[in-house]
């Protein structure tokens, strides 16, 4: 295994600016994850780890070591595409072993390394069938094999879980969990689905527009975002977000949205009448009375997922998502109290949180 550092990494194709002064910094046997929407730059900045595309500007060191005048050959990387790259022809041993004969390694230590590679991925039994023959997650588990199987210092993945239906790209993931803790390797790994991000990453890279947004642990991404596009894309329903302005009285804060107003506790913030934004997550808000003058939300429709409940209201002039449990009993057109703890509210001014926590890997570029 091996670590990575990315220094200022920039790529523009033609007029587009793909990426913009990317650091990042993986260490020996993280499981790092790329996320963001499409077009992001994320698979770009896979393929420039790798070698297979050229930064114009910028450093990529595997080791502490640049790598930038190496071929992909020379980085000892191995990646794992989104379309598995089997050789049809082939059978899962041959596929497996490919790259270690194209090394000139000896045919018994093929064998020994494809056998082990085959039982740490629960193979064994395909050894002797041809890609076409597979399903669609066995294909994954020999393409993720093909790299394994050399024990590179650095894996790549691009996507590799895309392909396959929802049931069984949750199985998946959580094996590569487990096969991440038994080899020990280091993996930097590409996806656009946030769910996938925050259940694998031991490091999270959240990418907009070929920058990097934040970088941190998952779960402080999820409770302190660094910024607006952070706090609506990591989270599922996505955070409630409302603009507004704050009202200070009789020692406490309030913010004043559009035809409604929230208690926010005792913060003081030298803001002026400048806007801001404040978000709040579907969980931390109840439905019910609590320890503070409630707010009043009209029930417009019912989501039942089957293990919760969501409901979207209406509050005030906006609209509002709640999580609830599965016992919940509401309907349409219902008007509930609604109660948020200050704590659990996040604060935004021009796009960036207000006081960042402490405990936190990165801020945002």
């Amino acid at each position: 295994m091996a670590s990575l550092t990315l220094k200022a990494i920039t790529k523009r194709f033609g007029q587009i600016l793909a990426l913009h002064g990317v650091d990042l910094h993986v260490d020996h046997g993280e499981f790092c994850v790329l996320v963001g929407p499409s077009g992001c730059g994320k698979s770009t900045l896979l393929n420039i780890i790798a070698g297979l595309i050229q930064q114009d500007e910028g450093s990529v060191l595997i080791d502490g070591q640049s790598v930038d005048r190496l071929a992909p050959r020379e980085r000892d990387v191995a990646m794992v595409f989104q379309n598995y790259a089997l050789y049809p022809h082939m059978t899962v041993a041959q596929n497996l072993g490919f790259g270690l004969r194209m090394r000139d390694v000896p045919k018994q230590i093929i064998r020994e390394q494809v056998l082990e590679t085959a039982r740490i991925l629960g193979i064994e039994d395909l050894l002797d069938r041809k890609p076409r023959g597979l399903s669609g997650g066995q294909r994954q588990r020999v393409a993720m094999g093909r790299a394994l199987v050399r024990r590179p210092r650095l894996f790549l993945l691009d996507e590799p879980l895309s392909n396959l239906d929802a049931r069984l790209r949750a199985s998946v993931r959580l094996e590569l969990r487990h096969l991440h803790r038994e080899i020990q390797s280091t993996i930097v790994y590409v996806t656009h689905d946030q769910v996938e991000a925050m259940t694998l990453g031991d490091k999270v890279v959240v990418m907009r527009r070929g920058k990097v947004h934040q970088i941190g642990w998952p779960e402080t991404i999820y409770a302190h975002p660094a910024d607006t596009f952070v706090a609506t894309f990591i989270g599922s329903p996505e955070m409630n977000l409302y603009r507004g302005r704050l009202l200070h009285k009789d020692d406490r804060t309030h913010f004043q949205g559009a035809g409604f107003s929230l208690d926010i506790g005792g913060l003081q913030l030298n803001l002026g009448e400048s806007e801001l934004e404040v978000g709040i997550r579907p969980e931390d808000i109840a439905i019910g009375h609590g320890g503070t003058p409630a707010l009043k939300a009209k029930i417009e429709m019912i989501s039942d997922i089957g293990s919760e409940k969501y409901i979207h209201a209406r509050l005030g002039q906006e609209s509002m998502t709640i999580r609830a449990p599965r016992e919940a009993a509401f309907q349409p057109g219902q008007v509930v109290p609604l109660t948020v703890d200050p704590d659990r509210v996040h604060i935004f001014h021009e796009g960036r949180r207000i006081s960042w926590p402490a405990g936190s890997c990165s801020s945002s570029k």
